[in-house]
């Protein structure tokens, strides 16, 4: 298949909500970028996380390899910092190849769960 996607997508709005209510890893209040890459090269894709007082953090690296997807949380990320949680931010992904970004929030704070979910704003 040919590669599709762009080579740089932005998440403006992120959150990561800082409790949740379910027990476990599934109900884990949490932010997510699905990572589509349907070329036939890996794509390297740099990381980085933009707040409203303080410099960026990143870049985080990840690799999604070719004709594959990759459901990335960002509660996951470590290096070079943590994404904090209970904080704005906004996210910039570079790629070497083209992907398709989605973002998506599950927020467990409450019984009553809310999912949120969207494409990123993709350009090169």
């Amino acid at each position: 298949m040919e590669a599709i996607g762009k080579h740089r997508w932005a998440i403006a709005d992120g959150y990561i909500p800082p409790g949740s209510t379910g027990a476990g890893r599934e109900l884990q209040s949490h932010e997510a970028a699905c990572i589509l890459n349907t070329g036939n090269s890996d794509a390297h894709v740099a990381i980085t996380i933009f707040f409203k007082d303080r410099e960026p953090a990143g870049p985080y690296r990840v690799a999604v390899n070719a004709r594959r997807t990759l459901h990335l949380r960002f509660n996951d990320l470590h290096d070079p910092e943590p994404v904090p949680r209970g904080t704005d931010y906004a996210v910039v992904l570079e790629s070497d190849v083209p992907i398709v970004v989605q973002h998506t929030r599950l927020d467990s704070r409450q019984a009553e769960l809310a999912l949120l979910s969207t494409i990123a704003y993709g350009m090169d």
